[in-house]
C-alpha cells in the first residue's frame, strides 16, 4: 500500500527529506505522496521514515493504494533498476 499524507499535514519539512524513494513533495497546500514511488520504505527500513517522524501523524495507509509486501518490493526493484540508468 502507498501511504497519503492527509490535511492535517503542518508542512513542517520533516519527511520530504526522509523518502528513500523520493515520493514526497510539495503540493498546492501540503505535501504529497507519489504512489507510483512510494514503497512504505520497504527495501530501504523496517518502517516507513516519514510515518515514524510526523509530529502529528497525518501519514495513514492510502486505501485507493492497496499492495501487499511483495508488490511494494518489486516497486523497489523497478525503482532501483530505474536509477541506475
Amino acid at each position: 500500500m502507498a501511504l497519503r499524507i492527509t490535511d492535517e499535514c503542518i508542512n513542517c519539512d520533516v519527511c520530504e527529506p526522509e523518502c528513500p524513494n523520493q515520493a514526497i513533495s510539495v503540493g498546492e497546500e501540503i505535501y504529497e505522496i507519489d504512489p507510483d514511488k512510494c514503497t512504505e520504505c520497504v527495501g530501504h527500513f523496517d518502517e516507513p521514515q516519514c510515518v515514524q517522524l510526523c509530529p502529528v501523524a497525518c501519514i495513514p495507509v492510502d486505501p485507493r493504494h492497496v499492495e501487499s509486501r511483495e508488490t511494494l518490493w518489486q516497486k523497489f526493484q523497478r525503482l532501483q533498476a530505474a536509477t541506475k540508468v
